[in-house]
């Protein structure tokens, strides 16, 4: 029996489950200005470019940006593709010409095929078939284009053409507010003196952070009991 291509498997899953609820814009605290209002445009079919680059450190929200700007698209009614890179390392042609047909592609982490030739000769190939169609390109890594080590010269002059987007790391004010705004989606009441503990007790990261949260609001349904500061020392220690 032939296997259907990954692209239409996943065009049957609900949004939710392609997409986390908790990964959209309006939970993304502290964006810079006019990152939003970018992104929905791009989402939406509408905007002047036609492809975006985000950069910053580990945990700032790239992914958080990528996956709500795809989660609007389809909203929106066009048709969406992320793909994390790191899956597709040393076979990225292939898992481009999976999702030649969306109308939005995200590819995260582009770090993970710097390097690659190979690789970056099929983005190379990729961003000139999207750009030529009409066609629309999100991408996030870690530096800026100028910054990876890519060896196809081509490849960064159409990455450094992109509208470019810095994200800085959230002090822990913005980190407060995560974990507030997601607490409150959740239905969760999560006072403040039991967000300092966790700040100054957890990783600080945003992944870190969610996973917790997720960790606590089972705990907290199981024992019937509220977010204390009492009750985050008995099950996180």
């Amino acid at each position: 029996m032939n296997e259907r291509p990954f692209s239409a498997l996943a065009a049957q899953l609900p949004l939710a489950l392609r997409f986390p609820p908790d990964q959209r814009f309006e939970t993304y605290i502290a964006a810079p200005e006019g990152t939003l209002a970018q992104l929905q445009a791009l989402a939406q079919g509408r905007g002047i470019a036609s492809s975006v680059y985000i950069a910053g450190a580990a945990a700032t929200g790239k992914s958080h940006l990528l996956l709500a700007t795809c989660a609007e698209a389809e909203a929106a009614g066009l048709r969406t593709a992320y793909l994390p890179l790191s899956a597709a390392a040393g076979r990225l042609r292939d898992a481009l010409d999976a999702f030649e047909h969306a109308d939005l592609v995200a590819l995260d982490g582009l770090e993970a095929i710097a390097g690659d030739r190979e690789d970056e000769i099929a983005l190379f190939d990729a961003h000139n078939r999207a750009r030529d169609a009409g066609r629309s390109l999100l991408y996030a890594a870690r530096a800026m284009p100028d910054a990876l080590d890519l060896v196809l010269p081509d490849l960064r002059s159409r990455l450094s053409q992109c509208v470019r987007i810095a994200l800085e790391p959230l002090d822990d004010d913005g980190r407060a507010d995560v974990l507030r705004v997601r607490a409150q989606r959740r239905g969760l009441q999560l006072e403040d003196a039991a967000i300092d503990w966790l700040l100054k007790r957890v990783d600080r990261d945003l992944v870190s952070l969610t996973s917790m949260l997720d960790r606590l609001d089972r705990e907290s349904l199981a024992a019937q009991r509220r977010l204390t500061v009492p009750f985050l020392r008995s099950v996180l220690g």
